[in-house]
C-alpha cells in the first residue's frame, strides 16, 4: 500500500510539474506574438484602386494614334445601361482617343492592359468607376473638339493627383 502511495504522490508531483510547464510556454508563445494594429489608412480614399496615384506613375498608354486594326473590340453598349452603356459606347466611338489615354485604375499593372481602351475589351470597365468616369470625360472633351494631348493632359491632371 506505501508503494501505491507514493507512486500516486510520484504521478500528482509529475502531473503539477507538467502542468506548469505548458503554462509557462504558453505564457512565452502569447508575448511574443506582435499585437494587431490597424493598417494605415490609404491616402486616397476615394477608390481603392487609386493608392497608385499618389505616385505620380503615368499608367501605360499609346503615345501616338494606333491604327484602328492594332486595336481589340470593345463589348457592345447596348449590354450595359446607364453610365456602363454610355462608356462603352464612348470607346466604341472614340477608340483611338481612348487608346491614348492612360487608366488611373492601374490595370495597366495587374491586367497588363495598354490603355483606357483596354478596360472595355471586357467586362473590366463594368466594374470600375475610374474607366467609366475617364471614358466619359474623354468622350465630352472630345465632342467639345479638344485634341487628344489635351484630353490627356486633363485626365492625368483630374484622376493622377490625390
Amino acid at each position: 500500500m506505501k508503494k501505491l502511495l507514493i507512486l500516486f504522490l510520484f504521478l500528482l508531483i509529475a502531473a503539477i510539474v507538467v502542468a506548469s510547464w505548458s503554462k509557462d510556454e504558453r505564457q512565452v508563445v502569447e508575448t511574443s506574438v506582435p499585437p494587431v494594429t490597424k493598417p494605415a489608412p490609404q491616402q486616397n480614399q476615394k477608390h481603392p484602386h487609386m493608392q497608385y496615384a499618389a505616385t505620380g506613375r503615368v499608367p501605360a498608354y499609346y503615345a501616338s494614334e494606333p491604327d484602328k486594326t492594332q486595336l481589340r473590340a470593345t463589348l457592345s453598349p447596348e449590354l450595359f445601361t446607364g453610365n456602363k452603356k454610355l462608356a462603352y459606347q464612348a470607346a466604341k466611338e472614340i477608340p483611338q482617343t481612348l487608346a491614348q489615354l492612360p487608366c488611373y485604375c492601374h490595370c495597366d499593372r495587374g491586367h497588363n492592359h495598354k490603355s483606357l481602351h483596354s478596360c472595355f475589351e471586357s467586362e473590366h470597365g463594368e466594374n470600375c468607376g475610374i474607366c467609366i468616369g475617364e471614358a466619359l470625360m474623354a468622350h465630352n472633351l472630345h465632342k467639345q473638339g479638344l485634341a487628344v494631348s489635351e484630353i490627356r493632359k486633363r485626365v492625368i491632371a483630374a484622376y493622377g493627383q490625390d
